[in-house]
């Protein structure tokens, strides 16, 4: 095993800038994915990390060591890529010892191996088999495999995932899971699927434009994200986004109003350096919304409009809603709930589940968090 360190990291093409200086520390044994959309440089990362492209910039270091230097061989690395690049002559067993051969491993320590990797992927049975004859997430745990027998002091994988159906997704998913479990090594893993990223994660990246804006615990990024970029992308399906204003300020939160709020609420957060008439946007998670009008015996908000879509996937129903000024609001509703398209509907959620962001995106700290949230912040939080 070794810790990962990137010190302003940085990659250029010509004058096009893919990694703006990245500052990030892995620790040995961790499972860390970076995450974010297409072209954010998530996979340029995982290439710089691995030697397979060259830093403009910076310091990379594994092991405690620099290797900015060393060719990936030299690394201690091994990556799975999105494709499995197998060898459709060769056999799983010759496939997965390919690379021990190549670089003259005695056959004793070779079969051993080859065998222990086959034995903790589950696949003995394959290894006479040639990848023709493998089923998608099959030839993926051959490539997992092959990364296996080199004992390397960090796992890279670049999208492993993407190829297969989405019930061999959640069972390699899984499978990868346990493999960080029984192996204790150091992982790292891109992804543009966020359900990946939450599920697999000890702590996730989250990349925006070659720049990382937020790195943290899973549930620290959904419950207490930094800025409305991370809010929008972490979490499934994304946070709604309300234009508020604020109408006062006081030592314990903010108080805002919209058109579609009908009124003013008083949302807990940290005031910071808000002023009366400011723009703002209020998020609520479609997860945290309820079929209903506000109600005055509890402390809840409202908003009101006419049903455009509806989802129903059995145990849950996706329902959006668009209000009279045109904006549109999703809820995550119980399976059972009787929604029609076109129908006025009205939506409630409560204050202490709302995040608010500034006009730069930066949030507000929430002053109200969930106790399972408090579990999952570093220890120094």
């Amino acid at each position: 095993m070794a810790s990962v360190e990137l010190k302003s990291l940085r990659k250029s093409f010509g004058t096009h800038d893919i990694i703006k200086g990245v500052d990030l520390r892995i620790e040995h044994g961790e499972f860390v994915v970076f995450v974010g959309p297409s072209g954010c440089g998530k996979s340029t990362l995982l290439r710089l990390i691995a030697g397979l492209e060259s830093a403009t910039s910076g310091t990379l270091l594994i092991g405690e060591k620099p290797v900015n230097d060393l060719p990936p061989k030299d690394r201690g690395i091994a990556m799975v890529f999105q494709s499995y690049a197998l060898f459709p002559h060769l056999t799983v067993y010759e496939n997965v010892a390919f690379g021990l051969n190549l670089a003259g491993a005695p056959k004793a320590e070779v079969d051993q191996k080859v065998r222990q990797a086959a034995q903790i992927l589950k696949m003995e049975h394959l290894l006479a088999r040639k990848p023709k004859e493998l089923s998608g997430g099959q030839r993926q745990r051959v490539a997992i495999g092959r990364a296996i027998v080199r004992n390397p002091e960090v796992f890279l994988f670049d999208e492993p995932l993407s190829n297969l159906d989405a019930a061999l997704r959640v069972n390699t998913r899984a499978e990868i899971a346990k493999l960080h479990r029984d192996l204790g090594a150091t992982m790292i893993y891109v992804t543009h699927d966020q359900v990946e990223a939450m599920t697999l994660a000890d702590r996730i990246v989250v990349l925006e434009a070659g720049v990382v804006r937020q790195y943290g615990r899973p549930l620290e990024l959904y419950h207490l994200p930094q800025n409305q970029f991370v809010a929008g992308f972490i979490g499934s399906p994304k946070m709604n986004f309300l234009p508020v204003r604020v109408a006062d300020v006081d030592a314990q939160g903010l108080t805002v109003e919209s058109v579609d709020l009908g009124g003013a609420h008083h949302i807990p957060v940290q005031p910071g350096s808000a002023r009366i008439g400011d723009p703002m946007a209020l998020g609520i998670r479609p997860e945290h919304i309820a079929p209903g009008a506000a109600t005055a015996s509890a402390s809840s908000m409202a908003i009101s409009g006419a049903v455009g879509l509806v989802e129903r996937l059995g145990h849950e129903t996706f329902v959006e809603l668009t209000t009279a000024s045109g904006q549109a609001v999703t809820a995550l509703v119980g399976g059972n709930t009787l929604v029609e398209i076109g129908q006025a509907m009205s939506l409630r959620f409560a204050p202490d589940d709302c995040h608010l962001f500034a006009a730069d995106g930066q949030a507000c700290p929430r002053t109200r968090v969930p106790e399972i949230a408090r579990l999952h912040l570093p220890l120094a939080a």
